[in-house]
């Protein structure tokens, strides 16, 4: 009798924690409860972390860019932004946003001094930029899709571009369906799109910066049986390539190899993601009205490249 007790209770525990940790996925996590920062927000996007501990994001909805510092407070920095989504930092206090009003810019996160980076390709703006990744040279890979864009597009189609150092930007890929979240392998040997309207992630093997081979079918998103919950939105990547897809179903993880590992869920739909804190084992995550926060046992890779 002794032993079937002990029994059902490990019977017990297990399903206990099975259901409990039901997001876990060995090696990555999470390993902390979920937590809202704050709500309230219209349509929360584009989280990006500095060096010192501050993570600015975006409310699209709202035309606004807030700022979390390193004592969990929330201000807003820009107040009008453009309807900016995503940001990276390219350096220290150097901030690179999409607006999706038709340009992409730098934004001193000191003095709030804006630079327009680039704002027209061949002669037209662009439809509405919309994320990007920044890479060791300090060039920017940026999606613009069709999402807040005038009509017809200005552009005619959707694309991926790069803008050099020099200042000039090259359309590089125009057949994904609302080309979205983006983001470079560690070694910045892969590019990865993220498109919405189509449940296949692509992968190009970068040539030189600027420079993409061929593509292929990185992975397929999971969906809800049978139903089309179409494709991603955000990305970010952790320090052993393995990336983190914002969905329907909230954050699918997959390997290098294209493999899922696991869905992190969300009260909400994860728009975007990315990590931070002191030792970049933060997951921030912005979805729809919300931001949150949740520990990770695996830290995120950093972009920071120069000071």
């Amino acid at each position: 009798m002794k032993k079937l007790i002990l029994v059902l209770f490990a019977i017990m525990l297990t399903l206990f924690c099975t259901a409990k940790d039901k997001s876990y996925i060995p090696g990555i996590g999470p390993v902390s409860e979920i937590n809202k920062i704050q709500g309230d927000f219209q349509f929360t996007e584009g989280p990006a972390a500095d060096m010192q501990g501050n993570l600015y994001f975006t409310d699209v909805s709202a035309n606004k860019i807030y700022k979390l510092n390193a004592d969990g407070k929330i201000s807003v920095f820009i107040e009008s932004s453009a309807h900016a989504n995503g940001l990276m930092f390219e350096s220290k206090n150097k901030l690179i946003a999409c607006q999706m009003d038709g340009q992409l810019i730098s934004i001193n996160t000191e003095t709030k001094k804006t630079t327009i980076l680039s704002d027209k390709y061949e002669g037209n703006r662009f439809n509405a930029p919309n994320d990007i990744v920044v890479d060791k040279n300090g060039g920017i890979y940026f999606t613009d899709p069709r999402f807040r864009a005038p009509q017809p597009l200005p552009q005619g189609k959707e694309a991926v571009y790069y803008r050099n150092t020099d200042a000039k930007t090259t359309r590089l890929r125009d057949n994904s369906k609302g080309p979205n979240g983006i983001i470079l392998s560690p070694d910045e040997k892969m590019l990865y799109v993220i498109p919405t309207m189509q449940k296949d992630i692509r992968a190009y093997p970068v040539m030189s910066p600027g420079k993409l081979g061929e593509g292929r079918v990185f992975c397929e998103l999971s969906q809800t049986e049978g139903k089309d919950n179409s494709g991603g939105d955000g990305v970010t990547i952790d320090t052993k390539g393995n990336l983190y897809i914002t969905s329907e179903l909230g954050i699918q993880v997959f390997n290098p190899e294209g493999k899922l590992l696991g869905t992190i869920q969300f009260p909400e739909q994860p728009a975007n993601v990315t990590f931070g804190g002191p030792k970049m084992k933060t997951l921030y995550v912005t979805a729809r009205t919300s931001l949150y926060s949740v520990e990770m046992e695996i830290a995120g890779h950093s972009f920071f490249h120069k000071e």
